[in-house]
């Protein structure tokens, strides 16, 4: 047996059983002292052999005892915690690696609560506070080829990245500040750092070194959901490293190379996060796509299709590290050709969230800011065969945002892809949202490329020619008396005109009848004009006359076309419209029903005919309603500049003479609006049941159940609002059930502003129809509609109709409240 070995082991055999069986502190001091010599902490301090063999054999075992003797009698054999000191040094100076498993092995041995469990978790943190993680983590660094090396780091890895929910579970309430996940994991992070600069260093000395269980770590703890606080700390100060060293972008590609796959996904996502652009991505992950297939879906195919959450910048950052460097700019191709795919779906248009297909179009924009013409030529064909599908999809979509996400992809890749055909140009709202892709499909220009940047020469020249002129030195203006083209009127005060009033030739027709005659024979255009606008009027204040003709005026407004281009055509005839179906609601409701699933009808004006109902419907059913619209303007001659109104003297003479009237009783003041019935309480069966009879009948220009879904989402809509407006009706019931039924047959429609009507719709029914003839008429619907309810809400793509599931499931639990009696307490 060799000696300098069996030396070792006796001393340590001894100062055991001294530790064991003696009470006297002095001795024990004095016993702990002279095993210090083995950490080389000490004047005199032990042969390295023997300090190689203490640390690696005897150590833990040590360790185990001091944490054996510890109790508070054990403490005060020396005054002033000397003893206390010495012991925790064994654990702050030794070998990292075992002295952080053996604490973590009391705290999860100890009893809860306890002395030795509350000293262990100070000392804990103390070990880290003092930065001995990072020494863990360097150790582990150095090449090893024991074969229990492994097994060493599954342990520590284990026990490092779960130690804020070990001691959490361990010391519940009573847990240190220093334990908490918002605190550990920065602190992880700033070890982590600490080891790889000593890893950078040791390469720079010649030595070799694996970065592997830092990777480990890295991916276990972004696993772990804790990317932010971790990448927090690492990416700012591996980004200001990185920047200006070869050594340190080699090291950071390895370590997220040896990355397992399994955490891949958490540290890529945590990395594009928090990179502040596409430079720092590529200083951080080199050609990591080009080498890891886990990586390359993350980046190509997780992150773009499966994800939507992240922010514009972050998507720049993508796929401006894609567009980076020749060997990875084929991946931006393949995106590019397989995003527009999927843009161009009409499956992918029609379930996808409104916010995923935000996203992909924002995708496809930037990769077309960062592909030049050259390289799309290859692929013209593809992109154009893509791009033309998606745009007729995203046209045939009942919601105006998916029809602007088209328009404006369209615009902007068409331009980019094909540049020398046509441009396609739209007319579109603009929004935030719509500001936002167009400043998407410009790139970003260099600080370094003055000549992308000139002067706006002449945006300036045209908005202030004449001080442009003067201050660059062009002509002056020329000598009073030239006869120059400058020498013009231009310095005379413009009349004021506002207040003129355009003379008209033609006066408005008188009798209702006539103007039907205006309309549809007059070639007088300013008579034309003329009776439009006073149409609404007429209709109000002859209704007697108007329901003679009520049919067929209705007829003439709704194959009236703008000939004139009249202001506020649209308006005025919808208007009209609107008042000829409430001066006769009978009649003029079944023509319209009617018409709306006859032949040779537009898009247009079916739901031009839905938009009439509903708003008819509205002013039939709202009481104390006018029967004339309020006046556009004074009927008369209007008061003269600097006249006092009328209604001022009026008032003050009224107050007047009613200040100084003594009354014996004083009744209302002004006689209250006349009680008038719900008008739509006897004529909402005709509005209704016709619309809703013929839906699933086909015909060769128009299907409901087909390709005619912006309608049919008009017409849900349409439906839900005429059964809310008939509350209180006596036809409410037989309503609701039919539009159960109705909603029924279409729930699983594949439209979302379809699905929104039908939700719209069960809301209707649940507020419409009293909650006591809904329990007696209408149970088995009411079951069938809450079970497809609370799957909507719990699995519909789109957001508002989960939130349209979840208000119809509250009005639900109203009314079974309201009915139900509440329990016996």
């Amino acid at each position: 047996m060799d000696p300098v070995l069996s030396t070792v082991r006796l001393t340590v055999r001894e100062a055991v059983h001294t530790l064991s069986s003696s009470e006297d502190g002095g001795c024990i001091f004095s016993t702990l002292g002279s095993l210090k010599r083995y950490l080389g902490e000490t004047e005199n301090p032990a042969l390295p052999e023997e300090q190689e063999e203490f640390a690696r054999i005897h150590f833990s075992t040590f360790l185990r005892c001091l944490v054996g003797k510890l109790s508070p009698d054990w403490l005060e054999l020396l005054p002033d915690g000397q003893l206390e000191e010495l012991w925790a040094s064994f654990f702050l100076e030794g070998p990292a690696d075992q002295a952080f498993l053996v604490l973590m092995e009391a705290i999860e041995g100890a009893a809860s609560p306890s002395f030795r469990l509350m000293k262990m978790a100070r000392l804990l943190a103390r070990f880290l506070s003092a930065g001995r993680m990072a020494a863990v983590m360097e150790g582990q660094c150095r090449q090893q080829t024991e074969p229990a090396f492994s097994l060493l780091q599954e342990t520590l890895l284990s026990k490092v990245v779960g130690l804020p929910d070990h001691l959490g579970n361990r010391l519940q309430r009573e847990n240190l500040a220093g334990f908490f996940p918002q605190n550990y994991f920065p602190l992880l992070g700033e070890e982590l750092l600490q080891a790889l600069q000593v890893v950078v260093e040791s390469l720079r000395g010649g030595l070799d070194c694996s970065v592997s269980f830092l990777s480990q770590v890295l991916g276990k703890a972004c696993v772990h959901g804790r990317q932010k606080e971790l990448l927090g700390v690492l990416v700012p100060r591996l980004t200001a490293l990185t920047q200006g060293s070869c050594l340190w972008q080699r090291v950071c590609w390895r370590l997220v190379e040896r990355v397992p796959d399994r955490a891949m996904e958490a540290v890529l996502t945590g990395l594009v996060e928090a990179a502040s652009g596409p430079e720092v991505l590529s200083w951080l992950l080199g050609n990591l796509v080009m080498k890891s297939k886990k990586a390359q879906f993350v980046m190509t195919q997780k992150l773009l299709f499966l994800q939507y959450r992240y922010t514009t910048p972050v998507l720049r950052s993508l796929l401006g590290y894609l567009a980076m460097d020749s060997q990875r700019r084929p991946l931006l191709i393949q995106a590019l050709k397989e995003l527009l795919e999927t843009w161009g779906s009409s499956s992918a248009i029609r379930r996808a969230p409104l916010a995923q297909q935000h996203y992909i179009s924002k995708a496809i924009l930037v990769c077309l800011a960062h592909l030049g013409e050259a390289e799309l030529q290859d692929c013209r064909d593809e992109l154009l065969a893509s791009l033309m599908a998606g745009v007729q999809s995203h046209l045939d979509s009942s919601l105006p945002s998916v029809r602007r996400l088209g328009m404006i992809v369209a615009e902007v890749a068409s331009a980019q892809i094909h540049p020398e055909g046509p441009p396609l140009r739209f007319q579109y709202e603009e929004d935030e949202l719509t500001r936002e892709l167009l400043a998407l499909a410009t790139p970003q220009p260099a600080a370094d490329s003055p000549s992308e940047a000139g002067p706006p020469v002449a945006p300036l020249t045209a908005e202030t020619p004449n001080e442009e002129m003067v201050s660059s030195g062009g002509p002056q203006a020329q000598p009073e008396g030239s006869d120059s083209e400058l020498d013009s009127d231009d310095e005379f005060v413009p009349y004021d005109m506002s207040g003129d009033t355009e003379l008209r030739s033609s006066k408005a027709p008188v009798y209702v009848r006539d103007c039907v005659e205006a309309l549809t024979t007059s070639e007088n255009w300013e008579r034309w004009e003329a009776t439009l606008r006073a149409l609404e009027g007429l209709i109000f204040r002859s209704p007697a006359a108007t329901q003679e003709v009520s049919v067929e005026l209705a007829k003439v407004l709704l194959h009236l076309e703008e000939k004139t281009g009249v202001a506020g055509f649209e308006g005025l005839r919808q208007r009209a419209l609107v008042a000829v179906t409430v001066t006769d609601p009978v009649r003029v409701a079944e023509y319209l029903t009617t018409q709306f699933y006859a032949l040779n009808y537009s898009l247009r004006q079916r739901m031009d005919i839905l938009d009439v109902l509903t708003l008819a419907a509205q002013e039939l059913s709202r009481p104390g309603r006018r029967q004339k619209p309020p006046q556009r303007g004074p009927p008369g001659p209007g008061p003269q500049p600097g006249s006092p109104a009328t209604p001022a003297w009026r008032a003050v003479v009224e107050e007047r003479i009613r200040s100084k009237t003594r009354r014996v009783s004083k009744g209302s003041a002004g006689q209250g609006p006349a009680a008038d019935p719900n008008k739509f309480n006897s004529v909402a069966g005709y509005f209704f049941f016709p619309l809703i009879q013929l839906f699933d009948r086909p015909l060769v220009t128009f299907d409901l159940l087909g390709d005619d879904q912006l309608v049919l989402g008009r017409l849900v809509h349409t439906l839900g609002a005429l059964m809310y407006l008939s509350v209180n009706t006596m036809v409410a019931v037989p309503m609701g059930k039919a539009l159960l039924e109705f909603v029924w047959a279409l729930r699983f429609h594949g439209d979302i502003y379809v699905r929104q009507g039908l939700l719209s719709a069960v809301s209707s029914v649940l507020l419409s129809v009293p909650a006591e003839r809904l329990l007696a008429d209408l149970p088995d619907e009411l079951l069938e509609a809450q079970s497809w309810l609370a799957d909507v809400a719990q699995k519909d793509p789109d957001e508002d109709c989960r939130t349209l599931a979840i208000k119809a499931l509250l009005l639900l639990e109203k009314l079974r409240d309201k009915l139900l009696p509440p329990p016996p307490p």
